[in-house]
């Protein structure tokens, strides 16, 4: 996992966070690790994966159909772009 260092932030902010954090029965960590990932992954993201696959649900595409259009794909390798 990464490692995050936050330079700079006022003690106020610092209590703040001890303060939020213990209302929460966590530490200090902890409560920041919560904050960042709330606000990097909210709950009603778009998650495009899961988006694309209830589009071709609902359009009533199957495994085989998706296999079917797999099978016809290229798979020759592209060739690079000219520009003379």
């Amino acid at each position: 996992m990464a490692a995050v260092t936050i330079r700079n932030l006022s003690d106020e902010a610092h209590r703040a966070l001890k303060v939020r954090a213990a209302s929460h029965n966590r530490s200090t960590e902890a409560e920041m690790r919560a904050i960042l990932e709330e606000a990097a992954l909210p709950e009603g993201r778009l998650r495009l994966g899961t988006t694309l696959w209830t589009m071709s649900r609902e359009a009533g595409l199957t495994d085989d159909d998706v296999e079917m259009i797999e099978s016809l794909r290229d798979r020759r390798p592209p060739e690079p772009v000219s520009f003379e």
